[in-house]
């Protein structure tokens, strides 16, 4: 399957506003933070038509099960990611296709989250976002599998993660959660 990368459309941040507030209406209390990370979150930016969200939560065990039944009534689905210390949902388009991650961790883990390190730097290092959005261009036209897509872009993501973390004086962790 062919990864999907486009070029940047400005209703995206709107559609990631509005995708946290619909979550923080249909679950008051549970999420301490919720915003738009990922590609489609750095204005100008190249990305596949994806809407990632990561929320907080004071403990994973707040994600009850009358709450899991809350994000399914929104369309959102539990994969198993082996991703350790997160829950990760998708939600689909009515033509079945990807429209929306969320990743919900833990407010402990927060401020050193990667995502949302990578997520500032690009933000603020237009000529890094410009790099990373041409990786992105040329790993979607060679690469026909979205792990090998997604590996292909691991060194600079690697590279800015570490950068970001050595400023803040936080310890070095590899990007993959494996």
């Amino acid at each position: 399957m062919a990864v999907d990368v486009v070029e940047y459309d400005p209703s995206w941040g709107r559609h990631g506003a509005q995708a946290g507030a619909e979550l923080t209406d249909a679950l008051p209390g549970l999420f301490l933070d919720v915003e738009h990370m990922g590609s489609t979150s750095v204005p100008g930016l190249a990305a596949k038509p994806v809407i990632d969200l990561m929320a907080s939560v004071a403990t994973l065990d707040d994600v009850t099960a009358d709450r899991v039944t809350a994000l399914e009534q929104l369309g959102y689905r539990l994969q198993e990611t082996g991703m350790p210390e997160r829950f990760f949902y998708h939600r689909s388009d009515a033509d079945g296709r990807r429209s929306h991650h969320l990743h919900i961790v833990t407010a402990d883990t927060w401020d050193t989250r990667n995502e949302r390190l990578f997520r500032d730097h690009l933000r603020s290092h237009p000529q890094v976002a410009a790099e990373y959005g041409e990786l992105k261009r040329r790993a979607a036209s060679e690469e026909d599998d979205g792990l090998a897509y997604t590996k292909r872009k691991t060194e600079l993501i690697q590279r800015v993660v570490d950068h970001e973390r050595a400023a803040r004086g936080l310890p070095l962790v590899p990007v993959w959660e494996e």
